[in-house]
């Protein structure tokens, strides 16, 4: 059976969906992978037409689910929905993407808490993403984040503008460091999954 990423976070802004695109498009050339979304915005949906990695609607999950895939990237909307609960139980890994902002990390608190409900907190892990080079913030930041007792990745993703031009190029793979960081991502949810 496939395994199911989840990215959520009920902050919009966090970078959800293109993290779910260059996850998803960075495993395809090694392992079958889809997406889901979620989001009623539909942003995955709208470039599905240019995209290598098949992406479907939610009303598909189930049956995309006993395919033969081997990862499924699944992208949430901006809110907490009732789709949810049943997503964190279904799930192998949850990321929850946020920027190294108080604010970012603060809202946070609602997610973590119906993960919590759900009794799905070990899948969790936190992910720094679209970082602006330089902060002295993201330490102090990741202190905060540190208070929801989840685990918090060690690779953070920049704001590089490979990372927003990359679901027009196929991914990151024309800029090194970007690579670098999706590569490093990729290792610790790996890492998640074989524990």
């Amino acid at each position: 059976m496939a395994k199911l990423i989840l990215a959520t976070h009920q902050k919009g802004g966090v970078g959800k969906s293109t993290l779910t695109y260059n996850l998803a498009f960075n495993m395809k050339d090694s392992a079958k992978v889809a997406m889901i979304d979620v989001d009623y915005q539909g942003s995955l949906v709208k470039i599905g037409a240019m995209s290598e990695v098949p992406i479907y609607t939610l009303d598909k999950l189930e049956e995309v689910m006993n395919s033969d895939y081997d990862f499924i990237f699944v992208d949430t909307p901006p809110y907490l929905s009732e789709e949810l609960p049943d997503l964190y139980k279904l799930a192998d890994v949850i990321i929850i993407p946020t920027k190294a902002g108080i604010f970012d990390v603060l809202a946070m608190e609602d997610t973590v808490n119906l993960i919590k409900e759900n009794q799905a907190e070990k899948k969790g892990l936190i992910v720094f993403n679209m970082i602006r080079p330089n902060t002295t913030l993201t330490e102090e930041i990741k202190n905060q984040a540190s208070q929801y007792e989840l685990r918090i990745a060690n690779t953070m993703i920049s704001d590089l503008v490979a990372f927003g031009r990359s679901v027009m190029e196929g991914g990151v793979s024309g800029n090194n460091n970007a690579q670098r960081q999706i590569d490093n991502l990729s290792k610790e949810i790996f890492t998640l999954l074989i524990q």
